[in-house]
């Protein structure tokens, strides 16, 4: 019960950040990504502040013996990029340029009633499900992607 407390209280504060932010408005991200038009760099400063942070306690957070959730950290140990990866982010960085919402700020915009928001959350959806299904009916698609989970060092 603790850790799904912690849990609702990160992502409140995500979501208030993503809406504090402007990341919940499509019309602000299409216009980011509108390089050659009407372009609005505001969202450069956020995603630059984003990854500041990230960088600074993944470093901290990861040198502790274990998370405070659970036993160990689980982090992926693949490196290579293969045709899935690939796809996958082509997928997404189009639909985010067609929507101008990625899942974080489309979750969050369905609690302001957003009936784009909601669209792009039930076809979402559907897109995992269908890729749910499909990953796990082929032997090829359905290999583990990393069936091992490193430790990071304790230093």
């Amino acid at each position: 019960m603790k850790a799904n407390l912690w849990a609702y209280l990160a992502g409140l504060i995500f979501g208030v950040g993503l809406a504090l932010a402007g990341m919940v408005d499509p019309a602000k991200v299409i216009g980011f990504l509108d390089l050659f038009g009407t372009w609005d760099p505001s969202l450069a400063f956020v995603m630059g502040g984003a990854i500041m942070v990230h960088f600074v306690l993944f470093r901290l957070i990861t040198k502790r013996a274990s998370p405070l959730f659970d036993a160990r950290f689980q982090l992926p140990t693949r490196t290579d990029l293969d045709p899935k990866l690939l796809g996958g982010a082509a997928l997404f960085g189009i639909g985010w340029g067609l929507a101008g919402f990625c899942p974080g700020p489309a979750l969050t915009s369905l609690g302001a009633g957003s009936v784009s928001a909601v669209v792009f959350v039930a076809t979402m959806t559907l897109g995992m499900w269908v890729q749910h299904r499909t990953a796990t009916s082929s032997p090829v698609l359905s290999r583990p992607l990393s069936p091992n989970l490193r430790q990071p060092n304790a230093s």
